[in-house]
């Protein structure tokens, strides 16, 4: 499974040689993203489930799911965001190495 993830988000990794540190916490967040969007999944199915049978209790346990949903919504939002950042810096962190001429390689580093 890890390397079909590499390959997904990192189509040119060959290119680069990543910190295990970088890619380690890169592939848990998405690990993370995945789970919640899983959970959100079932969340809505359920949500739609007790919408259709239009009980009262079913329709009124829709306001604690939906409420569920938008807080895992904003987790995943969230977690990407962090990914951006800690992307880009270490997208930085590679070009100041290749800018001075101290690195031959492009580099991922954790930061």
């Amino acid at each position: 499974m890890e390397s079909k993830w590499k390959e997904m988000c990192f189509p040119d990794l060959e290119r680069y040689q990543m910190d295990g540190k970088v890619l380690q916490n890169f592939q848990k967040s998405f690990v993370q993203v995945q789970d919640i969007l899983d959970q959100n999944r079932l969340l809505i199915n359920e949500i739609n489930q007790n919408h259709e049978s239009k009980q009262a209790d079913h329709l009124g346990r829709n306001v604690g799911l939906i409420r569920e949903l938008n807080n895992n919504i904003r987790t995943v939002a969230s977690l990407y965001g962090d990914l951006s950042h800690s992307f880009a810096k270490s997208i930085d962190a590679s070009s100041e190495g290749e800018s001075t001429g101290t690195n031959h390689q492009k580099r991922f580093r954790s930061g």
